[in-house]
């Protein structure tokens, strides 16, 4: 669907636009000004994404968040990107969510399973060591 929204074929009026990416309003906004940036080519999510357009898709994000903060008078702002269904990627072209935060808007975050036990952390950290 978004190839089809980045083409044309399906209208949509862009917030922003250029060589790399384009940004537009989330059909289903969490809050108004809730915004989509998304590559021109359709990564699948986060991991397939090259470094250098990874940088360019989060300064577009900050651009994008500043400007919630003052036009829309937002009291924060999430930055979010779901990678893989498990993490709740419906639509598996790479996109990050710009949502505009105000207090008391009823939107809820997760909650934390608990901390780490005992020697959890220390492995916890090797293991991911070493796949970097």
């Amino acid at each position: 669907m978004f190839e089809k929204i980045i083409s044309g074929e399906i209208p949509k009026t862009f917030l922003y636009t250029d060589d790399h990416c384009v940004a537009f309003l989330d059909i289903s906004p969490i809050n108004k000004g809730h915004t989509l940036v998304i590559p021109r080519h359709p990564f699948k999510n986060l991991y397939e994404i090259p470094e250098a357009l990874v940088g360019h898709l989060f300064n577009v994000a900050q651009k994008i968040a500043r400007a919630q903060k003052e036009a829309l008078a937002a009291d924060g702002v999430n930055i979010i990107m779901n990678n893989d269904a498990a993490a709740g990627q419906e639509v598996f072209h790479a996109h990050i969510h710009v949502i505009p935060r105000y207090n008391n808007d009823g939107y809820e975050h997760w909650h934390s399973h608990g901390g780490y036990h005992g020697d959890e952390e220390l492995l916890t950290i090797e293991k991911i060591r070493q796949s970097l």
